[in-house]
């Protein structure tokens, strides 16, 4: 097999993806078609990961009864968080619009096995964190493929995640990374959110090499 030749254009494509990768609070209703739900699964998996260990586990969410558990969890968690911040903080927080829970057609958590038979352990002596790294890897491959095809992704991330993996019924030992709304967004951006609505701006400084 020859080597892939990617082309000006490609580049530029691929450029304008990554701009145009948002985090999704708001979703239309409609569905996206099963065949491309298991086409963006397809794509998750061809992502790196230690040892050839694949252990990240993609946990469709369909129950009426489960999603309103991962609900209840985030309105609790959110209270929580509220209830830490004062004045004008806590005001901008609670006018922020942080899960798209409601509206999305598709929920996704998405767990890691820490300790995977596959792969026999390798890479992961002295950082047996690359398990977690590996399964965020896919969840960001899914992310991507996703944006391609006009799909929009929200990680919902104030969760407590020992209550979201009772609620969900996983294996003990897997380690709840995120959950995910999926679908079609109702707009699209090429700026976050959280930058438009003003709580936080991108910083130049972060995209400078640091020299030792």
């Amino acid at each position: 097999m020859s080597d892939p030749n990617f082309s000006a254009a490609f580049r530029q494509d691929l450029d304008k993806l990554f701009e145009w990768r948002r985090d999704v609070r708001h979703f239309r209703t409609d569905p996206v078609p099963e065949h491309i739900l298991e086409d963006l699964l397809h794509t998750a998996c061809r992502a790196p990961s230690v040892g050839l260990s694949e252990p990240w586990r993609f946990v469709r969410v369909e129950s009426p009864q489960r999603r309103a558990g991962i609900r209840n969890n985030f309105a609790r968690s959110n209270a929580l968080a509220l209830d830490g911040r004062n004045g004008d903080d806590a005001q901008r927080y609670a006018s922020l619009k942080l899960a798209g829970l409601d509206e999305a057609p598709h929920h996704i958590a998405v767990f890691c096995d820490t300790n995977p038979v596959q792969g026999r352990g390798l890479g992961r002596a002295t950082m047996p964190e690359t398990t977690t790294w590996s399964a965020v890897m896919a969840i960001y491959t899914f992310w991507l493929s996703a944006a391609a095809q006009g799909i929009g992704l929200g990680w919902v991330s104030i969760l407590d995640p020992d209550d979201a993996a009772s609620v969900l019924s996983v294996e003990p030992d897997w380690q709840f990374l995120a959950y995910l709304c999926v679908g079609y967004p109702k707009q699209h951006a090429s700026t976050p959110e959280l930058e438009r609505q003003g709580w936080e701006q991108r910083n130049p400084a972060r995209r400078r090499w640091i020299y030792r």
